[in-house]
């Protein structure tokens, strides 16, 4: 007589290749009073794709094309831009507080006058022929960077009524491959928008909204020319900068 037939357990899932977002930090993937996220949010399972030998060891497509001038966003044309010149610098350190050498940041940024130079920017605020507002630089070998800049305006942005984005500056830095990109936003000491503007408030972490505010640095500041703000970039941990594409490992029915 045969032995009855026994179910087979099921198969244990396949181990979970990242890290999974911590929702006491980071900013939930459909905040209601952002209004796009509405629209824009993921609604099924991140599916994760294996990292093969080409995305990790492709190529970063610019650390080698990082020019004298770059990281001066001032001197990109030929006569000065508008605005209040500043110098923007910090590290790039991990968890342990190490530095993180040979990152390549890039920024992006509007002008004095809130107005980016791209097409999908039309609100009546004048371009400034002197100012692209892009620029890019790589940490040494203790980690750090500095970029010369303009301070960005405000702009209307159409989220709610009367809605202002308070001024910042994107940061984004490659790892060792392309694929290693991360992404987040610096803003200014004591802006008089935070109260109102639904990326800033979507931080559930008040500790990790002030991370995300530079620290003005009178003591970098050069007399006469620009004024200093000081700004370090953690990338793991508990002291972690918040980045806008941070992987979300969510159950499905949370």
């Amino acid at each position: 007589m045969s032995e009855p037939l026994t179910p087979e357990a099921p198969a244990a899932p396949p181990p979970v290749l990242g890290y999974l977002r911590d929702r006491e930090v980071h900013p939930p993937l459909d905040y209601p009073g952002y209004r796009s996220t509405a629209l824009r949010h993921p609604r099924r399972r991140l599916k994760l794709l294996p990292h093969l030998l080409t995305e990790v060891t492709g190529p970063l497509l610019g650390e080698d094309r990082v020019g004298e001038l770059d990281n001066d966003l001032t001197r990109q044309h030929g006569g000065e831009p508008q605005g209040q010149r500043i110098i923007v610098h910090g590290r790039v350190r991990d968890s342990d507080g190490a530095p993180v050498p040979h990152t390549l940041i890039e920024i992006w940024q509007a002008n004095a006058g809130g107005r980016y130079r791209h097409t999908g920017d039309n609100w009546p605020s004048p371009l400034d022929p002197n100012f692209t507002g892009v620029g890019r630089t790589l940490t040494d070998e203790q980690g750090r960077y500095r970029f010369t800049t303009i301070r960005p305006g405000a702009y209307p942005w159409k989220n709610h009524d009367n809605a202002w984005r308070p001024a910042h500056i994107h940061f984004s830095l490659f790892g060792r491959a392309f694929t290693q990109r991360l992404v987040t936003q610096m803003y200014f000491p004591d802006d008089p928008l935070f109260f109102q503007d639904p990326m800033w408030n979507s931080i559930p972490d008040p500790d990790a909204r002030e991370r995300l505010v530079a620290r003005f640095d009178y003591e970098s500041t050069e007399p006469e020319w620009a004024l200093a703000y000081e700004w370090d970039i953690v990338l793991r941990g508990r002291e972690s900068t918040v980045f806008e594409d941070e992987i979300a490992l969510e159950d499905d029915d949370e």
